[in-house]
């Protein structure tokens, strides 16, 4: 008759061979098939503790020193729970800040939050193949505007929210609540934001009929075309039923949303504008985000050249010394800048931009709007230098601020000056202007009156040959 003995019996007769002599180690070993040294660790374990020793044990180890301090568990526990839309990047990013030490992985947060049933497992997504991620190189090249709900006033209406985003920086730009979203409000945003940030190079919008007749009943400009065509801003549409064009815009909305409108209620439209401003504040200045390396689009958005608050603005300067010859380029689309027959790394966050570039005691320093970009060693000779200093412009010769050019208006409407076209209006056209050129803009007078401001959109290296003709060309009628 065959009997099934259990585990701990054959490890107890198993022991019992080898203590009353009947088998040796290797012999009791080899019948049973384990190693040595278990039968070993099973005779240590029987003299230790007697026939509970002989019992299978957890492998879990007694110690985990990279196990998660409780501590910091509950301190990602009351984040999550204090902010239901903060993932696990974002609590990362948040103990990052303050200095927590030890600091957990972001999937050691997942796990966190899975445990304490504050997340929903999901499986991993793939990201889609057929998306085409696209980026403009710089600020203030292209703006992304849209119109969305979301606001609940207390009365049961739903106003609107005007939304704009600058394409590279994702740096908004415009978000004014509306009663209704019509041509009129919609423009008025319009022209806040460009008071506010200056002139972009393009807009990018949908087919909506605040922003183009495509689609209406008449051919003609609607106003959003027109204030895009007074201040030279290209107006871009997307292909109809394509959503994704517009799609870093759409992404803010869903922000917008998540984080701050869902479940709120407000008052009035005022109320509701303010605390959006409050938010759009830290948005823009404070919340990282995560398409710009975790951090804030104000950083990108700072290297965008805009209208100053006040002409005599001059912002930061580069360290001139005596001595010093500057060269004006413009950075490629690869990011660099060409100085004699050798080519220098800025960046492609500042392609298309004009940059200042110093050679100095075998070094070339690379300014943009004053700031210090890039320095590298020289890669030129030194007996080379000559002919750098040939093309190069005094750097104790600065377009002079404040200088004033007279020019006669176009029947386009437009003034010319060094090479570029500055809008005027056709009101203006055959008469004569003053120009008054300071640091970044351009002010258009007539007869002691404002008429436009322009930020610099003309190579700067041109800039003293226009101002050697102050009165235009000699042979116009009626130049100066």
């Amino acid at each position: 008759m065959l009997v099934e003995l259990g585990l701990v019996e054959q490890r107890y007769k198993a022991v019992l061979e080898v203590l009353e002599g009947a088998a040796t180690v290797t012999d009791v070993a080899r019948r049973y098939g384990v190693g040595r040294q278990t039968v070993h660790r099973w005779l240590t374990r029987y003299a230790a503790q007697g026939l509970a020793g002989l019992v299978d044990k957890s492998c879990k180890p007694d110690t985990c020193p990279h196990q998660m301090p409780p501590r910091v568990e509950a301190r990602i526990v009351e984040m999550r729970r204090a902010h239901p839309e903060w993932g696990p990047r974002t609590i990362l990013n948040r103990l990052r800040r303050v200095g927590t030490d030890p600091l957990p992985s972001r999937s050691a947060i997942y796990r966190c939050l899975v445990r304490h049933v504050l997340l929903e497992p999901k499986p991993r997504k793939r990201r889609p193949s057929d998306y085409k991620r696209w980026e403009r190189s710089r600020p203030m090249e292209l703006w992304q505007m849209d119109v969305t709900l979301g606001v609940a006033l207390t009365d049961g209406s739903r106003p609107s929210i005007v939304t704009g985003i600058d394409d590279h920086s994702r740096f908004c730009v415009c978000a004014k609540v509306v009663a209704r979203a019509t041509a009129g409000p919609v423009c008025e945003a319009l022209e806040e934001a460009l008071a506010r940030h200056g002139r972009p190079e393009a807009i990018l919008s949908d087919n909506g009929k605040v922003f183009t007749g495509r689609f209406g009943p008449g051919k003609g400009l609607v106003r959003f075309d027109r204030i895009c065509q007074e201040h030279g801003i290209r107006h871009l549409l997307t292909a109809p039923g394509s959503p994704t064009t517009t799609g870093k815009v759409e992404r803010f909305h869903k922000t917008l949303k998540r984080d701050f409108l869902d479940d709120k209620v407000f008052d009035s439209i005022e109320e509701a504008q303010a605390a959006i401003d409050n938010w759009v504040h830290e948005y823009n200045t404070i919340r990282e985000h995560q398409s710009l390396g975790d951090r804030p689009p104000i950083e990108r958005f700072s290297l965008a050249r805009r209208q100053p608050a006040q002409a005599d603005d001059e912002g930061p300067q580069p360290d001139v010394r005596p001595g010093d010859k500057r060269l004006l380029r413009r950075v490629h689309q690869n990011g660099k800048v060409d100085v004699l027959r050798f080519k220098y790394h800025v960046g492609r966050h500042l392609a298309g931009q004009q940059v200042e570039v110093f050679s100095r005691q075998g070094l070339l320093e690379i300014f943009c709007d004053g700031v210090l970009v890039a320095t590298h060693a020289r890669r030129h000779l030194a007996d080379e230098e000559m002919r750098l200093h040939r093309a190069a412009i005094g750097a104790s010769d600065p377009a002079p601020a404040g200088a004033v050019v007279v020019r006669k208006v176009n029947g386009q409407g437009s003034v010319s000056f060094a090479g570029t076209q500055y809008r005027v209006g056709n009101g203006y056209r055959r008469r004569q202007v003053e120009l008054t050129i300071t640091r970044d803009t351009i002010h258009i007078f007539l007869d002691g009156k404002l008429l436009r401001t322009h930020p610099k959109r003309h190579d700067r290296g041109k800039e003293h040959g226009a101002l050697g003709n102050p009165g235009g060309r000699p042979d116009r009628v009626n130049a100066a």
